[in-house]
């Protein structure tokens, strides 16, 4: 049986061991990236028709006014070639395989390519649209008829079945989508029907395959047989298709509500909202070398970039832009967008949990300080602290936290609450509840842990952490306003706790967050009453056996009021598990015992095993930072998955026809997987990922502190290389 163990060691340690080089080599990995480009022009906006991309990568779009190139952000129009100025071309024509340009105007086609020596005269207005092969013919069709320009001779096709929706060339042979009706130029220099699809809206070409798609989703042939060779595929983030294209194998298709393309394991990754378009309906596509897609909608052209990164720069790229456009008084700030375009505009405003959501930037530095010895981080860190330190001394009362504080005149959270500083030209926030409580006890706890080097450091973070326990307790465990009375949420007494039923979360986590603190002020600050008031609750006031509240147990108990609020109706709380992933770092790290501290490993992989599906790198981490368990894999896809625009964009997913719905539940799990992050809103880590339809209209930007705390835990941690 030894053996047996030992045996069973050494195999977990190389699974482990292999897992971990298996994410280390998967770096660099690919980040979607949106870009924009509009119009200088006031209204009305040209009309924009068509998009293709050279073989130099540039970019060019047809409008009705002229041809447009993407330069400085904005689309322009292309001036280049003066003889071109000014003219307006019918269509333009990527050549096959060459990738040159071609423009077909009313009397005649031509290109730059070549010194400017391809060009045919035309009939004046026979044609308008135009596609060219690697031999040089060019198909042509207008007025209802097709004609091949080959070799300075004009042949006619005939006539055509239908109004003409496209031309394509694929693997040298001409094809015509028109009507219902997919045509090909045969070897006779005939015009062939190769199938007819009913309703048909778009087709593309991959190697031997013909892709079609409709109102009822898209299907493959055969181009030797034209035999079908899949079903229709209806299951689609949006069944009917307006446009297709293939790049690097995979099938895209541009829709009224955004864009999708079909991965090589069948799922899909959806592209809509202004997180990535300027308008969801997409009216055509194009790709570069690189794979990066252009989806053309009617207000210009959005590029989605596919770069190669890597976590670090991603982390990188967040810590910049927090430093730039996310710093007020040393709290890090969600910012509200002036101009979507130029997000430099944006103001920096105060918020009712500026505390909690600092408490994930000053973590994030912390532990990049523990890892790289950067003096920088550990700078940041201080300076967000003192403004933890300022909650404190901001307001007249000894010990209590305001929960934000602003100039006096320019608050923007919610009117009511707040009140005038002592110090001339301030105004603090009141009104504070159990989750700034919980950023207070983190930050103290990596402060002491990873920042804090000498004794007066050490004194500066004690200090902090006494004052607020001092005041809870001086008060039976409220939070007690300027007004006298308890807060609506900072309540921890006994009486407050022990009214609610074990299948009400708020029992087990306000018992929770309370003895996490008072561990935390013992080893600090090394005040017996801490130790003394922490064991008295346990034991005597149930707070251990409600720490110890199976999860599984919490459930729908309408009927639960306080202060107006039925606390047991409304489903899971995601606010609360990030009240206790936070916590349990406290609560384990700071165990007054080694007894204590396998009951708090129990309780944390409790917690852990039921968010698994929600796929959270901070809450695997924090896991495995104290229990010991993780889900490394969905570390990793969480963490590449984050957005890098986080400006919070409304984003609707519930119209999907391609994912699973689950029926109504007390957790809120909508669908039995869970979408990939960058299609789903910007949110904090307290909102429940499996919500389809959210957003803020994209009037606010999140800072990126959500991805810097479990990036730099995980690199503390030795999880991420």
């Amino acid at each position: 049986m030894v053996e047996k163990s030992i045996f069973n060691a050494l195999l977990g340690l190389f699974f482990s061991l292999f897992i971990s080089q298996v994410y280390a080599q998967g770096k660099p990995y690919v980040q979607a990236v949106s870009a924009k480009f509009g119009v200088a022009e006031k209204s009305p906006l040209p009309q924009f028709l068509k998009v293709v991309v050279d073989y130099d990568d540039q970019v060019f779009v047809l409008s009705d006014r002229g041809v447009y190139f993407p330069f400085g952000g904005l689309l322009i129009p292309d001036h280049r070639y003066r003889s071109l100025a000014g003219k307006v071309p019918l269509d333009i024509s990527i050549q096959e395989e060459t990738g040159y340009l071609y423009y077909l105007y009313a009397d005649r086609f031509l290109s730059n390519a070549h010194a400017g020596k391809p060009f045919g005269r035309l009939p004046e207005g026979a044609f308008d649209r135009l596609a060219v092969n690697a031999a040089g013919d060019v198909l042509l069709t207008g007025r209802g008829k097709a004609s091949v320009f080959r070799a300075g001779r004009l042949l006619d096709l005939g006539r055509l079945p239908a109004p003409v929706q496209g031309l394509f060339v694929h693997q040298g042979m001409f094809y015509l989508h028109a009507g219902d009706r997919v045509l090909q130029v045969n070897g006779k220099d005939q015009l062939e029907e190769l199938v007819a699809v009913p309703g048909l809206r778009a087709i593309a070409f991959r190697e031997g395959e013909l892709i079609a798609g409709s109102d009822a989703g898209y299907t493959v042939y055969s181009l030797r047989d034209f035999s079908q060779l899949l079903p229709w595929q209806e299951k689609l983030p949006v069944q009917a298709v307006r446009s297709l294209a293939v790049s690097g194998g995979q099938v895209w298709a541009g829709t009224s509500q955004g864009a999708f393309r079909r991965l090589s394991d069948g799922s899909f990754r959806y592209y809509a909202s202004n997180r990535w378009l300027m308008e969801d309906e997409v009216m055509d596509m194009a790709f570069d070398s690189m794979g990066d897609a252009y989806l053309l909608t009617k207000s210009g052209l959005n590029q989605i970039r596919f770069k190669e990164t890597t976590l670090a720069e991603k982390a990188a790229h967040f810590e910049s832009k927090i430093r730039q456009r996310h710093i007020r008084f040393g709290f890090s700030t969600e910012t509200r967008v002036k101009d979507p375009r130029n997000l430099g505009r944006s103001e920096l405003v105060d918020d009712d949990n500026d505390g909690l959501w600092t408490s994930f930037y000053l973590g994030s530095m912390a532990f990049k300080h523990a890892v790289t010895g950067d003096s920088q981080s550990r700078r940041y860190a201080w300076e967000s602290f003192e403004a933890f330190e300022r909650l404190l001394s901001i307001n007249q009362l000894q010990g209590f936290p305001s929960r934000t504080f602003e100039r006096t005149g320019y608050k923007v959270s919610g009117p009511s609450k707040w009140r005038e500083s002592p110090d001339e030209g301030w105004e603090w926030k009141g009104h504070t509840s159990s989750d700034e409580f919980v950023g207070y006890i983190f930050v103290a706890a990596v402060m002491d842990q990873l920042v804090a080097k000498t004794e007066t450091e050490r004194k500066r973070v004690a200090d902090f952490i006494d004052e607020i326990l001092m005041h809870m307790i001086n008060n039976r465990y409220y939070f007690v306003d300027i007004d006298g009375k308890p807060t609506l949420w900072g309540r921890w007494h006994p009486e407050y706790i022990n009214s609610y039923p074990e299948t009400v979360v708020d029992r087990k986590l306000g018992s929770t967050t309370l003895i996490a603190g008072l561990q935390l002020g013992y080893a600090l600050t090394g005040k017996e009453l801490y130790r003394e008031e922490a064991y008295r609750l346990m034991k005597e006031e149930g707070y251990l056996e409600n720490i110890k509240i199976d999860l599984n147990r919490i459930g729908s108990t309408p009927g639960v009021i306080f202060e107006g609020h039925d606390m047991g109706d409304g489903g899971w709380n995601h606010s609360d598990d990030e009240m206790a992933f936070l916590t349990y770092w406290v609560l384990y790290h700071y165990a007054f015992s080694e007894e204590l501290r396998a009951e708090w490993e129990w309780v944390i992989h409790n917690h852990w095993k039921i968010e698994l599906p929600e796929r959270n790198a901070l809450w695997s981490l924090i896991t495995y930072g104290t229990e010991g368990s993780i889900d490394r894999e969905s570390v990793f896809w969480h963490l590449e998955g984050f957005a890098w625009d986080l400006v919070r964009h409304d984003v609707k997913n519930s119209h999907r026809k391609d994912l699973r719905i689950l029926d109504q539940n007390f957790r809120g799990q909508t669908t039995d997987v869970l979408l990939h992050p960058d299609e789903r809103s910007i949110e904090r880590h307290n909102a429940n990922p499996f919500v389809l339809d959210d957003g803020r209209g994209g009037t606010t930007e999140l800072t990126g502190d959500e991805f810097l705390l479990p990036y730099w835990l995980g690199r503390y941690l030795g999880v991420i290389p």
